[in-house]
């Protein structure tokens, strides 16, 4: 069964960049709840342990740099089959790529800066969300 959850982090650049309103509106028209949402960073080693899955691969560490050189938004998103549904409304990792209307076509710079993390299944969307919130600060 799709989980009804996922996990969003509105990503260092599009913080700087002073799209964070026009972010949340965007994943509110497309009918997602916010469940839980905090304005944090990341340390390098948190970070690093968000992203573990990806030690071995070659741009780990320009992640890592990334994702903790400032201020993210993260939150859980409410919705039927929201893991799906969410990967479709924030686009393909490449803006160049995404299509018309998604939040990195209109946010994101480049596929390093790409605006947004969503979740890519259900078991991970559980595990993000857990690793940014305790179970008190999710709300349905």
């Amino acid at each position: 069964m799709a989980s009804n959850r996922t996990l969003t982090m509105i990503k260092p650049d599009a913080v700087r960049n002073g799209h964070i309103g026009g972010i949340l509106e965007h994943i509110n028209k497309a009918g997602f709840k916010i469940v839980a949402m905090k304005y944090t960073k990341l340390s390098a080693e948190k970070a690093g342990e968000f992203y573990a899955v990806h030690k071995e691969r070659p741009f780990y560490q320009e992640l890592v740099d990334f994702m903790s050189s400032g201020p993210i938004v993260a939150a859980v998103l409410e919705k039927d089959n929201a893991v799906e549904d969410f990967r479709k409304v924030i686009g393909a990792t490449n803006p160049a790529e995404a299509e018309e209307g998604t939040i990195r076509a209109k946010y994101a710079t480049s596929i390093g800066e790409n605006a947004v993390h969503g979740s890519d299944s259900d078991e991970n969307a559980d595990l993000e969300s857990n690793f940014h919130f305790a179970q008190t600060e999710m709300f349905a």
